[in-house]
């Protein structure tokens, strides 16, 4: 038997037994907000239990037929032994599977910070592309969309836009889409037809209540001023856009879609919150792995996990090797095909760090 299957087996029988001897404590049922947390817990390891007991029942049968095959080579004995080394060979995947923890994160709304980032006016194009795209995306999925902010660029691009994704399993859906994208075409206003090469950033940030992250109101500085349209003339005359340092982490949000102020300052809080909580959630994945999970990259061009090839027609996903053509998914928002394998691609890693004995 595999000596990290029986590690396994034994994490989910120690788990079972303190959750259930929790559950029974009369102490935790006059607490109905940690009583419902260890009920969610329990659920949730339900499934893994049952499998648990069926790999030792399949354990035992091996055992039991390996003993009595070395007083007598019986061929029956054999075929039963034979029979309970399947059930287990079979268990093992299903028990990694039913191990790994959920993403705390995946069932939440999710906020999508898109930057024009190398390209100049090209770029800010490509920014606005990836904007359609991820609403067209969500549209097709049934979620709804609420544009926070855009900065407008010249030629009807952005200089950077933050929209709001909001249903079950929005941030599952487009939390791969972090990092740097890069397309390569010809621009309308290239007379030689030399293709260009652009670069977009998207940030990922599960949208969090206010219970999820504390702030104090004295770490924030607020700024109010008019808010500006492409060239930086002026499209107000009160001072309703609204600017938010939070002084110790130097964070800046700052929100002017709005005409009124009260609007652009909770839009501004609520892209704070994301982003503190953001980083509280990658300092502790840096305390607890190496490998720290970086977003945005300097933008430059040879950083890259997607190419949008538009002589080609080709989208090339770089961190797992997929390519489709690009007009008839990214660009009509079809990315499911995408997102299913860059899904399964995280459960692979997860599993090969769950096999090298990280599951804990």
């Amino acid at each position: 038997m595999s000596s990290i299957l029986d590690q396994l087996v034994d994490q989910i029988e120690k788990l079972s037994s303190e959750l259930t001897e929790a559950l029974g404590d009369p102490e935790l049922a006059s607490d109905r907000e940690k009583f419902a947390d260890v009920s969610r817990r329990y659920s949730r390891l339900e499934p893994a239990i049952g499998l648990a007991a069926k790999y030792r029942d399949a354990a035992g049968r091996v055992l039991e037929a390996e003993e009595l095959l070395t007083e007598d080579d019986d061929t029956d004995v054999r075929a039963l032994r034979d029979e309970a080394q399947k059930e287990l060979d079979d268990l093992g995947p299903l028990l990694r599977e039913a191990m790994l923890e959920p993403d705390p994160n995946d069932d939440k709304d999710v906020l999508i910070e898109i930057r024009a980032a190398a390209g100049g006016e090209e770029a800010a194009l490509f920014a606005r592309e990836l904007l359609d795209m991820y609403s067209r995306f969500a549209g097709n999925r049934g979620l709804a969309t609420e544009l926070m902010s855009t900065s407008e660029a010249d030629a009807g691009g952005v200089k950077d836009a933050t929209i709001a994704v909001k249903g079950a399993g929005a941030y599952s859906l487009f939390k791969h889409e972090a990092g740097v994208h890069r397309v390569q075409r010809v621009p309308a206003t290239e007379s030689q037809g030399r293709i260009h090469t652009s670069t977009a950033t998207v940030a990922v940030l599960p949208e969090v209540d206010e219970v999820d992250v504390k702030i104090d109101r004295n770490d924030l500085k607020i700024d109010v001023y008019r808010s500006s349209g492409p060239g930086g003339q002026s499209v107000n005359t009160t001072d309703s856009a609204v600017r938010i340092t939070h002084e110790p982490t130097g964070i800046v949000v700052a929100m002017q879609d709005e005409k009124s102020q009260l609007q652009n300052r909770e839009k501004a809080m609520r892209v704070l919150r994301a982003r503190l909580y953001e980083k509280a959630q990658s300092e502790l994945d840096a305390e607890m792995s190496a490998a720290r999970r970086g977003q945005l990259g300097t933008g430059d061009r040879s950083e890259k996990i997607r190419t949008y090839n538009y002589p080609q027609n080709r989208l090339t996903d770089h961190r797992i090797g997929l390519t489709s053509p690009l007009r008839e998914t990214a660009l009509s928002g079809q990315l499911d095909q995408l997102v299913e394998a860059l899904q399964a691609e995280e459960r692979r890693r997860l599993l090969e760090a769950q096999a090298n004995g990280y599951f804990q």
